[in-house]
């Protein structure tokens, strides 16, 4: 089949304008399913495969005739910066059929969002916060802007999978089909997707079967990497031998050096700037995480994908998604990524040219973090990924929607509001029974008010007040911060969580500041260069380990393998972290509780959803305060004195119920989401027993292993 055949001349005469020379393998698939089938389609590939171009050229194909009368395609990002990425890309595939391509987020002007109020056609580029605000605020132009919508675009979609965001997201989607004359396909696009079965659901619940699924390999892709192991001093700093080896690998090329906190982004671009400035190069490394001023961020951006200079960007996850910085020769990694889709994202930053490898330089610090860093990338050799999950009971969603619903009908009978909540996609497997409770509690607390004689539920005050906050319209949580200011100049925030004094030193954007007022009262930070300065205390989530990882890990503990791509330092250190276990002769079918002198670790290496359970398991049958060494590898502190492989038994005997585990499960330890506290505590704890509880993984775990207690005391 001759792909280029199938898409319109108009098109062909585009791509012939561009000047290229053939399909890449996933648009050679993809393009021909949008063409001839009318199936939703997820299409994984790895970044710059060209998935954007897979999707849009036969999209314009089909739309070209009628896009100037009507909206036809909505794209969805997760991110302002994608969209604003990806909307001169879209636009250069549009360049031949006069389709218009609008942009709709927080920071698009008026008068852009009115034009398409006004006459919709074309393309929509939008977040699903802004998507949410449509429904809220703009409810007589949603029939004419959503009826001709034919096609849904996701980038990055397997980033709204088990989040808040993707249900948030899903229902909205479900939401729009009120609107439209046909149901929109959707077309999904990733760079890390397994479990296709819980997409192709998440996609289409009606017709799952239906969904196709593109997934184009890259195992031409050559792959080059190596890590470096340089441990931290006992106060946890990061030894300048680090930087200086970082510093040298980075000198000649364009790179990005990923962290996993703020604050070490921040201490990582001075200390690589300090050192580039004593070879007589000012500014040759950039921070970038969401704390920098978005204005900063896009500066820096711009820089690295027009520098003919060699350049660096210091970032967190916040460069991971598929943001175009131009052609990237290298990819760093300092400490590990915690998960194996994450290293697959960043790495796939470095060799988007065709001809060129990707090229991977990780750092260690820590005995833990080096162990994990094999895992991760062992897993990912092997061409494993994290599967998707999803977002299991999304109760607090669906606080938020009925809110959101109430507000787009402005008033809706009973009936209406449990049709339209069971037939929604993202809710329509939670119970009736649980639905019903919501929306009486939401009255009762005022959230939602019945209107007398019409008999119809409308906004209440309570619900009015939230409806009215200028964060309503996203679902996750979001930290409070300080404005800071340097002159006029936004420099960006610093965490309200930590605390700030007048004259102290901070580190921001990569440069040092003495901060020199505070105005608590409009949360402002005034501050000036300084001399020198101590990092931001930025906290850092990993989030959940899977339990793949964490048995992975303790299989690299046990074995006798040798890697590679490990310099001396990390041979070395991996050897010593692998002493005890062979001492002792553990094998993978065992799980060891080590005997200190004050108290018992017990290391399950099970994951953190089970390793938690394990816990609260251990509590009710000790009745002890037992909790959770804070570490990366999984390790539980108990009491010298109880006898661990009796609690095991205590807990094999017994019949469990997850309901008996949650007298044992600290106010610290609860799921909170932001919409959680306004549910029923029924409600709260089904949401908490369904994410963070695994009852039936941890019981089989306890039958499937044997427990070793090892004294390492004598």
């Amino acid at each position: 089949m001759d792909t280029f055949k199938l898409l319109s001349e108009k098109m062909q005469q585009r791509i012939w304008a561009m000047k290229w020379e053939r399909f890449t393998p996933v648009q050679d698939q993809t393009i021909p399913l949008i063409m001839q089938t009318d199936s939703d389609i997820i299409v994984s590939a790895n970044t710059a495969s060209g998935k954007t171009e897979a999707a849009f050229l036969p999209i314009i194909t089909k739309i070209e005739d009628c896009a100037q009368a009507e909206l036809k395609v909505i794209y969805i990002s997760p991110l302002k910066a994608l969209i604003n990425n990806q909307f001169e890309r879209i636009e250069r595939l549009c360049q031949n059929c006069e389709i218009n391509i609008y942009r709709w987020h927080g920071d698009v002007g008026q008068s852009q969002k009115n034009k398409l109020l006004k006459n919709p056609s074309g393309i929509l580029q939008i977040t699903p916060e802004s998507l949410e605000s449509l429904f809220i605020n703009k409810t007589g132009h949603l029939k004419p802007l959503f009826q001709g919508v034919e096609f849904i675009v996701i980038d990055e979609i397997h980033s709204f999978l088990d989040s808040q965001r993707g249900a948030q997201l899903r229902s909205l989607l479900s939401r729009m089909e009120a609107y439209t004359r046909v149901r929109p396909r959707i077309i999904g696009l990733s760079a890390t997707i397994q479990n296709f079965d819980l997409v192709k659901q998440w996609v289409n619940h009606n017709r799952p079967e239906e969904v196709e699924v593109v997934e184009a390999s890259d195992e031409g892709k050559e792959l080059q990497y190596s890590l470096l192991h340089f441990p931290a001093g006992k106060d946890g700093k990061i030894p300048l031998e680090l930087f200086e080896d970082l510093r040298e690998v980075t000198r000649d090329y364009q790179s990005l050096i990923f962290c996993n906190s703020r604050g070490t982004v921040e201490e990582a671009t001075v200390m690589l700037n300090r050192l580039a400035e004593k070879e007589g190069i000012q500014e040759g490394y950039f921070a970038h995480h969401s704390s920098i001023d978005k204005a900063e961020r896009e500066y820096v951006e711009k820089k690295l994908a027009t520098s003919r200079t060699p350049q660096s960007i210091v970032c967190t996850s916040s460069l991971e998604l598929g943001i175009d910085i131009g052609a990237l020769d290298l990819v760093c990694q300092l400490d590990t990524t915690f998960t194996v889709s994450s290293l697959k994202q960043r790495m796939g930053r470095s060799g988007r040219k065709q001809e060129d490898a990707q090229i991977l330089q990780m750092y260690t610090t820590s005995e833990d973090s080096l162990v994990q860093s094999i895992a991760v990338m062992n897993l990912l050799l092997e061409g494993w990924i994290e599967p998707a999950a999803g977002y299991p009971v999304p109760y607090d969603i669906a606080f938020h929607q009925i809110i959101s619903l109430c507000q787009e009908y402005n008033g809706v009978t009973w009936s209406q509001l449990i049709h339209t909540i069971e037939k929604n996609a993202a809710f329509h497997k939670l119970p009736k029974k649980d639905m019903v409770s919501l929306i009486n509690h939401m009255v009762s607390t005022e959230m939602l008010e019945i209107v007398p004689g019409l008999n119809e539920y409308i906004v209440g005050l309570e619900g009015e007040r939230l409806l009215r906050g200028k964060d309503f319209y996203s679902v996750f949580m979001v930290a409070l911060y300080y404005d800071v200011y340097c002159g006029m100049r936004k420099i960006g925030q610093l965490d309200k969580g930590v605390r700030f004094d007048i004259g102290e030193n901070v580190i921001l954007a990569g440069k040092l500041w003495t901060i020199k007022d505070m105005d608590t009262k409009k949360n402002k930070i005034f501050v000036q260069p300084a001399v020198n300065a101590k990092k931001p205390k930025y906290l850092s989530d990993p989030g959940k380990i899977d339990r793949k990882i964490a048995e992975t890990m303790f299989e690299v503990l046990c074995s006798e393998g040798q890697f590679q791509y490990l310099d001396a330092n990390a041979t070395k250190c991996l050897a010593g972290a692998r002493r005890k276990y062979s001492l002792y002769h553990v094998s993978v079918n065992q799980r060891v509780v080590w005997e200190l002198r004050d108290v018992q670790v017990f290391e399950p290496f099970v994951g953190t959803v089970i390793c938690n359970t394990l816990i609260w398991l251990l509590r009710a049958v000790s009745g002890l305060d037992i909790k959770r060494r804070p570490s990366q590898i999984e390790r539980i502190v108990l009491p010298k004195e109880v006898v661990f492989l009796d609690l095991i038994e205590k807990i094999r005997s017994r019949v469990w119920k997850e309901a008996d585990l949650v007298l044992f499960i600290r106010e610290n330890e609860w799921l909170v989401t932001k919409y959680s506290p306004f549910l029923t505590d029924e409600l709260q704890q089904k949401m908490h027993l369904k994410s963070e509880l695994d009852l039936k993984g941890a019981l089989d775990f306890l039958k499937s292993y044997r427990f070793v207690t090892i004294s390492l005391t004598e």
